[in-house]
């Protein structure tokens, strides 16, 4: 683990004050990790960090010269914080590119000042539909997922399998809110009808009985829904603890059954069936030396925030080694990023900035403790269209 204070592959002393100013050609860049450190999501900051730290080790052994320095910020899920510390990294740290975001609240309330002040940021998890589409920006790629991508996949499959009515919920923001309209599109679409919806509160819910007791007694066949971090854990426990498992199959995206948290949920993901960018089981090259790698550094198995922590710190190398430290090329070579990862072949589309990849649906089973995700199905290369955004 590194430390609260900088962490690097090279930490610098503070530049003088001139140097600092001189931004187009620099030897260190700098990079504002700007992440939840406490609150609901820490644990998923947690992860992209190491995921981060992780990369930089794997990737950047050979920066000719140059090096990298990181200046952390804790945002919390708190939009208003979230830009105080956009300003203060970008301002007053004067960092040259920022990478994280968790909440899609907290990206939302950046967007407008990252927009105008021409540092780059790489989103590491903030699915926002809008930050790839009507909001989007030159300045902001996006390396995880959009909401989008995740759901409407879901609503075909699960109709698919013959099921034809759904209870959906989610948590009552942004995210929560697109997440189901995405998985509402596609699965209306191919015959199927949503019997029931509910939004418990972001945050301080800590009681899923009202809205579980409303999920069944709808008429449904299964239920779809959206709750990360720790939120998910309690969820999903309190769902097989309410016997719904039996009764109602859980379908949702993959953070329900997280790698991140799914040694403390046991047996009640057991059977749940999600739809991810990432799961721990894909079998490449690239994702056994991420995992081993992750596993020898921290002890656990890593988590697609993890995955996305790794695959940024990959493309910032990348794009440092092509443009040699000069701002402007680092830049655009952020927005051209092309290689694959641990989750598979990954590019940024020209047209969102937002990332395009494969998306695996997945079950869990849950075998004397041990968690394994059996992959169903692979949509491959899975794109967003443009959604109003003009570059």
């Amino acid at each position: 683990m590194t430390g609260p204070a900088t962490t690097a592959v090279a930490c610098l002393a503070v530049l003088a004050a001139g140097l600092a100013s001189v931004r187009a050609q620099a030897e260190d860049l700098t990079v504002g990790l700007i992440l939840p450190f406490s609150g609901a999501y820490a644990s998923l900051g947690e992860y992209i960090e190491n995921g981060f730290n992780l990369g930089l080790e794997h990737f950047g052994g050979d920066l000719e010269g140059h090096t990298i320095s990181i200046v952390r910020a804790d945002t919390e899920t708190d939009p208003a914080t979230g830009l105080a510390l956009t300003r203060r990294l970008v301002l007053q740290d004067r960092v040259d590119v920022l990478v994280g975001v968790v909440s899609s609240a907290v990206l939302g309330g950046m967007r407008d000042f990252i927009h105008g002040s021409g540092v780059p940021l790489i989103v590491a998890n903030a699915g926002n539909n809008d930050i790839t589409g009507p909001r989007c920006s030159p300045n902001i790629i996006r390396l995880s997922f959009s909401i989008a991508m995740l759901s409407r996949p879901m609503g075909a499959w699960v109709h698919d399998q013959g099921v034809e009515r759904v209870f959906v919920m989610a948590p009552d923001y942004a995210a929560g809110h697109q997440m189901v309209a995405g998985f509402r599109e596609t699965f209306t679409a191919a015959g199927g009808e949503i019997v029931g919806e509910v939004y418990p509160p972001l945050a301080g819910t800590l009681d899923y009985a009202p809205f579980l007791a409303a999920a069944s007694e709808s008429g449904a066949d299964a239920v779809y829904a959206f709750f990360g971090g720790s939120a998910a854990i309690a969820f999903v426990r309190q769902y097989h603890d309410f016997g719904l498992g039996g009764e109602l199959p859980l379908y949702g995206p993959g953070f329900l059954a997280s790698p991140a948290h799914a040694h403390v949920q046991g047996e009640s993901i057991d059977g749940l069936i999600g739809a991810l960018h990432y799961v721990p089981s894909i079998d490449t090259p690239e994702n056994r030396r991420f995992q081993e790698g992750y596993q020898a550094a921290y002890g656990t198995l890593g988590s697609e925030y993890a995955v996305a922590g790794y695959d940024a710190a990959h493309l910032i190398v990348q794009a440092l080694q092509s443009s040699d430290g000069d701002r402007d090329a680092f830049a655009a070579a952020l927005r051209q990023g092309d290689f694959v990862g641990p989750r598979g072949p990954l590019e940024i589309d020209p047209a969102t900035n937002n990332v395009i990849q494969n998306i695996y649906i997945f079950r869990t089973n849950v075998r004397v403790g041990a968690v394994a995700y059996e992959v169903l199905d692979v949509v491959e290369r899975v794109q967003d269209p443009p959604n109003g955004c003009e570059m």
